[in-house]
């Protein structure tokens, strides 16, 4: 009876390893080129494929120089990919982005920004492919109004809201989590 019990142990354990190895295999990753968090063996706490992620980053700073990234929207790649890696569904994946303050800039559709800019805007071709991922990002219209962004000039993939601090409270008292973007 004690080798029984040991044999279905042992079995378990392969089975909850090689479930989770492939279903970290066979999800394709939202964001291919984008980064993922790396795998660290034996670590307790993971994203649960069950489980319904709402998060809303809140992305209040801009990028150190107007030609690189957000690096805020970097982070939602990596919790992104990382959340498909470890066999989260797509259904179960429901991130939110506010840019607003010093993160405002980044809205502006490529024409907008490289007319105050002089160069393209580096994030345009990210939020479109997050926002194909199931992204949802949204602007604060009081910051809109204070970097003086006309609101037609605001790239097509992101919504305008009235304020940051209403749609921040609104999507907690939805049951989103709110993560600092950078």
């Amino acid at each position: 009876m004690k080798r029984f019990w040991m044999l279905g142990l042992a079995l378990f354990f392969v089975t909850t390893l090689y479930g989770r190895a492939l279903a970290q295999s066979a999800q394709k990753l939202p964001i291919p080129d984008g980064p993922v968090a790396q795998e660290v063996p034996g670590a307790k706490e993971l994203p649960d494929p069950h489980m319904d992620y709402k998060v809303v980053f809140d992305i209040a700073k801009g990028a150190p120089k107007t030609d690189g990234v957000n690096p805020g929207l970097t982070g939602v790649v990596r919790y992104l990919n990382t959340l498909a890696a470890n066999g989260v569904p797509a259904g179960h994946r429901k991130i939110a982005v506010v840019f607003h303050q010093d993160g405002t800039d980044v809205v502006m559709n490529n024409d907008a920004f490289k007319a105050r800019y002089g160069h393209d805007n580096p994030n345009v071709a990210l939020i479109h492919q997050m926002k194909e991922a199931g992204v949802d990002f949204r602007v604060c219209g009081q910051a809109v109004l204070a970097h003086k962004i006309d609101p037609q000039t605001i790239n097509r993939d992101i919504e305008l809201d009235l304020w940051a601090l209403t749609t921040l409270v609104n999507l907690q008292l939805r049951g989103y989590v709110r993560v600092e973007g950078n």
